[in-house]
């Protein structure tokens, strides 16, 4: 008579004593998130009879990757002798602050003088979750580059650094990996130092 039970019959008369199949709770978010190479605890399910009684829930995490930004499903399943029910969680693997916040290293095809990038940046919080700073930007001089990486697309506005001699004006546009250990921006910008300064653009990646 119970229309939860998994052998719920509408056409039954409450005659006397039924049995009931489980009713399965997935316990925690449902869907949930987990940062992309990060460990994916999970909250697990619970499966009870109309008496209260819990029985043992199998859990399938095979589908779980958190190498890599995507969705996956945790399937959940109990059954008795009158029954069975099934559950599952969505969990979605995401780029996060906790992904580009460290140090880094870069790799370019930027001309050495009108745009000396240093070998070793770090790339600290702003203002907010979304907003980076590229932090000891460019050799000798240091500096700092602001930028916003929204999911996985990095935007660098037009911005300027004094470089003593002159400035560099820059801007870029880039992306994350999928795995979330590295990120290439192309870069436009201009360097004003007398005499050997000028225009350029170049590509940089930078690697967790």
């Amino acid at each position: 008579m119970d229309k939860n039970a998994a052998n719920f019959d509408s056409e039954a008369e409450k005659q006397g004593p039924c049995n009931y199949g489980p009713v399965l709770t997935v316990n925690g978010k449902n869907p949930d998130t987990v940062l992309v190479n990060e460990t994916y605890n999970d909250p697990g399910a619970t499966a009870t009879l109309i008496d209260g009684t819990a029985i043992s829930v199998s859990t399938d995490t095979s589908q779980i990757n958190t190498s890599t930004v995507g969705s996956f499903e945790i399937h959940y399943s109990a059954s008795n002798e009158y029954g069975s029910a099934t559950a599952t969680r969505s969990v979605y693997v995401i780029i996060g602050q906790g992904n580009w916040l460290g140090n880094w290293t870069c790799t370019h095809n930027c001309d050495p003088i009108l745009f000396p990038l240093s070998q070793d940046p770090v790339i600290i919080a702003g203002a907010s979750e979304t907003e980076i700073v590229i932090d000891n930007m460019f050799n000798l001089i240091g500096g700092s580059v602001n930028g916003t990486l929204d999911d996985q697309i990095i935007t660098i506005p037009q911005q300027t650094v004094d470089i003593t001699l002159g400035e560099i004006i820059l801007e870029g546009s880039g992306a994350m990996s999928n795995s979330g250990n590295q990120i290439v921006i192309d870069y436009d910008f201009e360097n004003t130092t007398p005499l050997i300064g000028g225009l350029g653009s170049c590509t940089v990646v930078y690697d967790k």
